[in-house]
């Protein structure tokens, strides 16, 4: 079974919502061929889900996520957003765990194994994140680092659940420095969450797991990021902001 291969933009918390429809229509208009195993995804504010839903949601291998959702179905939580909020307006994405949550709101592992689990029991697919930060790289301790957010977010998780989820490997000192990790550190990282999912659910699972990269990715680099075996695409977010920089990012894909 092929994997897909996805090219995320997350736009965090940028543009007006005018800014977004025209830089969508750009987008539309540049030539850019999504392939049967190919996949667009487009992280938008929330504010921004009902026009981008609308303008692509009709759309052959186009998606649409929100950044962010909550753990519980409904209730009392002001300012939060629900799976079934998603679930009413076809949004059937949603990024979770990203490190800016993680720093920022104090998201733990087992908080986003909630929302894990609410999304899954919704069939909305989680775009789980995980990552290190610059001193745990630099301590050489990123391979334990990563295997306790994998374990203490996804494997309670059955084989048939998990193969719903997409993972995308961001290493922080990466995000919004410039820096970028090398194509060999980024499939190195890869290969190695893939035989930490295949140690607990097999190999056949885990080769059907698309892990993207997320750091700093460019239209400069992601031919080159995107060839290796491992990495299944990227989570982009700064030059998700450029039609042209995204639309090349969408046809590195392999």
């Amino acid at each position: 079974m092929m994997r897909k291969q996805i090219a995320a933009a997350n736009w965090k918390m940028n543009l007006t919502v005018q800014q977004g429809e025209q830089l969508i229509n750009d987008l539309l208009s540049k030539p850019h061929e999504l392939k049967e195993n190919q996949l667009a995804i487009f992280a938008v504010p929330a504010p921004y889900l009902m026009m981008a839903q609308e303008k692509l949601g009709a759309k052959n291998r186009v998606a649409v996520a929100a950044q962010n959702c909550y753990s519980k179905k409904s209730g009392a939580y002001t300012g939060e957003i629900s799976v079934e909020m998603l679930n009413s307006i076809g949004v059937k994405y949603v990024v979770l765990g990203h490190s800016e949550r993680r720093e920022y709101f104090n998201e733990s592992n087992q908080f986003l194994a909630e929302k894990i689990d609410i999304c899954l029991s919704h069939h909305i697919t989680p775009i789980f994140c995980c990552g290190e930060p610059l001193q745990i790289r630099e301590e050489g301790t990123q391979n334990a680092y990563v295997a306790a957010q994998l374990k203490e977010s996804l494997f309670h998780l059955t084989s048939a659940q998990l193969i719903n989820v997409v993972i995308a490997y961001e290493p922080i000192w990466a995000i919004g420095t410039g820096k970028t990790a090398s194509s060999d550190q980024a499939q190195e990282m890869h290969a190695f969450i893939r035989s930490e999912l295949a140690h607990v659910y097999g190999k056949d699972t885990a080769d059907q797991i698309s892990i993207l990269y997320g750091g700093s990715v460019k239209a400069n680099n992601a031919v080159e990021l995107f060839s290796q075996p491992d990495v299944d695409g990227g989570l982009v977010g700064g030059a998700s902001l450029i039609a042209d920089e995204f639309a090349a990012i969408i046809n590195a894909l392999k």
